[in-house]
């Protein structure tokens, strides 16, 4: 399905690919739609077709956000709290990025200020 070229210009690469999802967002669509099992990491890299050198990193990564639970060799869905927070941020994100379009984060460091020690 093509995109308008102002989508191509003001998108980020990973945004870009399947379908428009991240990684995480591929992750945990899969485990939310499997809710009540908990999955090896290969078996969810073979599922969401991340590529085996970054599912290690997107899990942690989610962990590290309480979006998912990790037991020995699996991992599962985080608690429901933390999931509809997460969902509520997502599609916050998409609807003000559909509006006013996503962020060029090179043009915001542009004018961020940096940390000065002060003694």
């Amino acid at each position: 399905m093509p995109i308008d070229i102002e989508t191509f210009e003001s998108s980020g690469e990973d945004r870009l690919t399947a379908g428009g999802e991240t990684n995480a967002e591929r992750v945990m669509h899969f485990l939310a739609t499997n809710p009540d099992k908990a999955f090896t990491q290969s078996e969810i890299r073979d599922s969401t077709g991340v590529k085996a050198g970054s599912i290690s990193v997107v899990l942690s990564r989610l962990e590290d956000r309480d979006l998912v639970r990790h037991k020995g060799n699996y991992w599962a869905l985080g608690s429901s709290d933390d999931i509809a927070a997460y969902v509520d941020t997502l599609e916050s994100t998409r609807a003000a990025n559909d509006r006013f379009g996503e962020e060029d984060m090179d043009k915001w460091l542009e004018h961020a200020v940096e940390d000065e020690d002060h003694e």
